[in-house]
């Protein structure tokens, strides 16, 4: 039996796999189980290897410094990948109100850990542990480890602490939130059938009757250059008929048009065209639905890899085959199709119109989703490459003693978001399915937690129950609580924001997904989830940006 005894207890590189492999398995498992319907799901893993820590089971101490470099990496990277196609578009209109909330979130944080940092005994290492465990954020730990790491390659001891800190601060950070958001319900008056306000940018349908002289006469085209908005006439009334038109028909005086667009231009539309009119799908003076008789609708997924980034209007299929594209979904969101988005491989095209132009216009488009289930991984790879190298470039700034670098959460998170955002326009395959992302980013920050809680496990249990410990809890909770009441306030009462938008804000600012889950049980819809994804992208990335320049600017 010496060879099960060297497998478990032997300082190898196959006794780290097995004890890595173990602590995530058993984490996982714990995870599942709900305490008053939260759970802290994968975060149990690091509490699993904690455990592990103090009873002793330990493993080679440089698979476990691979093991969480190379997690982190993983995570930080396929975030940056998933996030990056939403991140520069969360900044138009209402979502530039969600994201400068988030910002005020997280820089109150950061406030609060130097204002701490002045009145107690704790050291900002800590501290910064206290606030990624209070935000429910460990790759900004990992990012504030890599910092100290650079600073002082002696410190050690130090980041370890600074674990032992986020694991104290991690349960009430959770809790935190949920009670927050659910004393804002309260306050707000807000039950089931609350926020049923939209503020996020999504399609809307509108019927209108162009009244307006000053487009009669005019193709759609010249219509929508002049206007400056982005909309779809998706089909025309005119003398008891109803057509789908192209971009160059003319509008007639009278003509009913049934438009798609987002609900904030609404209103400049109907100053556009005279008159809007409640759409009724079912009146018997215009029936919309009488077209679909010989029409289908069919959703269409992008797989031509000479398609990624070029924009839609280049491509004219409304004008060759007759059709039209009311709904383009990306990453499980909808977008408006308007001519200058840019496709990416993916994308999913909802295109109403006769058969053959449909079918004509999906082998254009490609809809061969094999294609989509085939891994990409030149993109993963050659991603990870250049933002380790990027992490690596010292950056001077004026005034410091030694140059800065973004490391290995704060480099690899850029690239992907650049990667994710940039990469279709210069003809190169980001694309990933959703499963296969949310995968690679489970496993990056599942091993990284089994190896984080292991290499800190051994005094854990000994801090918190000291007094040092109850210092840490508190303080822990303060950070939590503080910043998300104060900006929950000024959402709600100075910022007009409604409960729910306020509530996803919130939840997304401090990357807490229990959170939205219970946030989501409170409203009808999908706003929580909308403004979380909103401020999702910025908030992770300023996280783990921050977490570095905390240590090396202050420490």
């Amino acid at each position: 039996m010496d060879w099960l005894q060297d497998a478990f207890f032997s300082p190898t590189a196959l006794q780290a796999v097995v004890i890595v492999s173990m602590v995530s398995a058993i984490g996982l498992a714990i995870g599942r189980i709900k305490i008053l319907g939260i759970s802290l799901g994968i975060t149990f893993v690091f509490f699993a290897g904690i455990v592990a820590g103090h009873f002793g089971i330990t493993a080679n101490e440089d698979m476990l410094t691979f093991v969480q470099n190379f997690g982190l990496i993983l995570f930080v990277y396929t975030l940056g990948l998933q996030v990056g196609p939403g991140f520069f578009s969360s900044f138009k209109k209402e979502g530039i109100t969600l994201n400068l909330l988030a910002v005020g979130v997280v820089l109150l944080g950061l406030l609060l850990v130097l204002f701490f940092r002045r009145v107690t005994d704790v050291s900002l290492p800590n501290l910064m542990g206290l606030l990624s465990g209070a935000v429910t954020n460990t790759p900004a730990l990992g990012a504030a480890q890599q910092a100290l790491l650079q600073t002082d390659p002696s410190g050690v001891k130090e980041t370890a602490g600074m674990a032992l800190a986020c694991a104290v601060a991690y349960p009430m950070g959770v809790v935190g939130v949920i009670l927050a958001v659910a004393t804002m319900q309260r306050l707000a008056g807000a039950g089931i059938a609350g926020a049923k306000e939209q503020k996020i940018p999504k399609p809307n349908v509108a019927e209108f009757q162009v009244i307006n002289p000053a487009v009669f006469n005019n193709s759609i085209k010249d219509v929508m250059r002049s206007a400056g908005k982005h909309f779809v006439i998706s089909r025309i009334w005119r003398d008891g008929k109803v057509t789908i038109p192209t971009s160059d028909a003319i509008l007639k005086e009278g003509d009913h048009l049934l438009v798609i667009s987002e609900k904030t231009d609404v209103e400049s539309i109907r100053l556009l065209f005279g008159e809007q009119a409640d759409v009724d799908w079912n009146k018997e003076d215009i029936d919309w639905n009488t077209i679909d008789s010989h029409l289908i609708s069919r959703r269409i997924v992008v797989t031509q890899r000479r398609l990624n980034g070029m924009r839609l209007g280049s491509l004219r299929l409304r004008n060759l085959y007759g059709i039209n594209i009311t709904r383009v979904n990306r990453a499980g969101f909808d977008l408006l199709a308007s001519p200058g988005l840019r496709l990416q491989i993916g994308d999913r095209l909802t295109i109403v119109g006769e058969a053959p132009a449909v079918n004509n216009v999906g082998k254009i488009l490609g809809d061969e989703v094999k294609r989509l289930t085939a891994p990409n991984l030149f993109a993963i790879f050659s991603g990870i490459v250049l933002g380790v190298l990027l992490g690596a470039f010292p950056i001077a700034i004026p005034g410091m003693s030694a140059p800065v670098k973004l490391g290995i959460a704060g480099g690899p998170i850029i690239v992907g978001i650049l990667m994710g955002t940039f990469g279709p326009r210069l003809r190169v395959t980001t694309y990933t399915t959703q499963s296969a992302n949310l995968m690679m980013r489970q496993f990056g920050i599942v091993i990284y937690l089994a190896g984080l809680g292991i290499s800190s496990g051994a005094h854990f249990f000994e801090t918190v129950f000291q007094t040092e410990g109850l210092v840490w809890i508190g303080l822990g909770f303060l950070l939590t609580m503080a910043p998300v009441s104060v900006m929950g306030f000024v959402a709600r009462y100075f910022c007009k924001v409604d409960y729910a938008g306020t509530a996803g804000m919130l939840c997304g600012s401090m990357a807490n997904p229990m959170a939205l889950n219970y946030a989501n049980t409170t409203v009808e819809g999908d706003e929580p989830s909308a403004s979380y994804a909103t401020v999702y992208p910025l908030s992770m990335f300023l996280r783990v940006i921050t977490a570095q320049l905390m240590i090396l600017l202050f420490a």
